[in-house]
């Protein structure tokens, strides 16, 4: 398997099954299996893949033939992972929040002392 993608827009059949080292017959019973892989097809119904589709054939033959999960796990382990892309981290902790937060009301109650009483 040649995990290095092409820089193109569309690939055909052949070209992502020669790129995942599987059959064509495999990418296709791939697409009725996982609802993230539908390539668009051209009116003569030729599937189109583009380099997101290609990236998550590799994804699916890494976690079905490397990591020897099955169908329903490779699916399972796809899904929870769009799920964690989708969020937004924020990328701070409760305890460090809390602390800033601390800080600043002590500030502004300092501020509040410096100010004269009306």
């Amino acid at each position: 398997m040649n995990s290095k993608i092409p820089d193109k827009l569309f690939f055909k059949i052949g070209e992502v099954a020669k790129l995942a080292g599987v059959e064509q017959h495999v990418l296709r019973y791939w697409e009725d299996e996982f609802e993230a892989l539908h390539p668009k097809k051209n009116k003569s119904g030729q599937r189109f893949y583009e380099k997101k589709d290609v990236e998550l054939v590799l994804k699916i033959q890494r976690l079905l033939y490397l990591e020897k999960y099955t169908i329903a796990g490779a699916k399972k382990k796809i899904k929870e992972s769009k799920k964690k892309s989708s969020q937004l981290s924020l990328g701070f902790d409760r305890e460090t929040f809390i602390d800033q937060k601390n800080d600043i009301i002590s500030d502004l109650e300092s501020v509040l002392e410096l100010l004269p009483d009306d």
